[in-house]
């Protein structure tokens, strides 16, 4: 199958680990021209490096997207480098979780710091890039803990809320510009962050990792948890020419363990 990305400029932000560095490879591998975006540039050298062994060669930007304007220089250098951006997938940030009698009103506005705003500041200097081009499509990564809500993740899974109404609401007002925007929603994925809970659970409960793991795939009617690689391709599909009529989608990808209708 052809998805029409050979050649295309792709901008991932949080592009240097887990599930965007995951999309970093299924984007390169199709031919694309992929920058990938982080806070840290230790990060992102590391990702080069992992790239560069599968063969693909990357564009990296450091930037702190919770500042609107480093977003827009990162968007403003990705397309003097590599050319008109077609593609911006966000997978950047990640809010702490809290036992809710620890919850204040810093950790509410600490979440939206950490996962709403770089989204959002993201997206918003590439639709106005997307608009003069007259054609983008946008993938944003954002979890299912904005569907489903967890005592422990109240201020991340509100700003995963908004995520999904801002990205639905955005697809509804530039569609007539020729730009698409979806969202997936994974559940639990075996990134370094899941291996670290799982780690950090072992040391508080005895229990080994394998065992936690096995016990949490055990509630999954697919029988496990998802890999980084899987929702890459949903994202390469997302953003390719053979979803040209999906917009404003928001894809859960749990393996059937919040079946819902909606």
């Amino acid at each position: 199958m052809d998805l029409e990305l050979e050649g295309k400029v792709v901008l991932i932000t949080g592009g240097s680990k887990g599930i965007g560095l995951a999309c970093a490879h299924a984007f390169a591998r199709e031919g694309a021209k992929v920058a990938i975006a982080s806070r840290s540039m230790d990060n992102l050298k590391a990702a080069q490096i992992e790239l560069g062994q599968a063969g693909h060669s990357v564009f990296l930007v450091s930037a702190d997207l919770c500042d609107a304007q480093a977003a827009q220089h990162m968007v403003d250098t990705v397309e003097k480098e590599l050319g008109p951006i077609a593609v911006l997938v966000n997978s950047a940030g990640a809010a702490k979780r809290y036992p809710p009698a620890t919850l204040t009103p810093q950790a509410w506005r600490d979440a939206m710091d950490a996962k709403y705003f770089p989204y959002i500041n993201a997206m918003d200097a590439v639709i106005r890039q997307m608009v003069a081009h007259g054609k983008g499509a946008i993938v944003n990564i954002i979890g299912a803990g904005g569907k489903v809500a967890s005592p422990i993740h109240l201020p991340g899974g509100s700003a995963n809320a908004a995520l999904m109404l801002a990205s639905a609401g955005l697809a509804n007002a530039w569609g007539s510009k020729g730009i698409r925007i979806n969202a997936i929603n994974p559940g639990a994925t075996l990134t370094g962050r899941v291996q670290g809970s799982l780690q950090a659970e072992a040391e508080l409960t005895g229990k080994s990792p394998d065992t936690l793991l096995k016990a949490r795939e055990e509630k999954i009617p697919l029988g496990r948890i998802a890999k980084p690689e899987e929702v890459a391709d949903a994202a390469l599909f997302l953003a390719s020419e053979r979803a040209s009529y999906i917009t404003a989608a928001l894809i859960t990808m749990n393996g059937g363990v919040h079946p819902m209708g909606s």
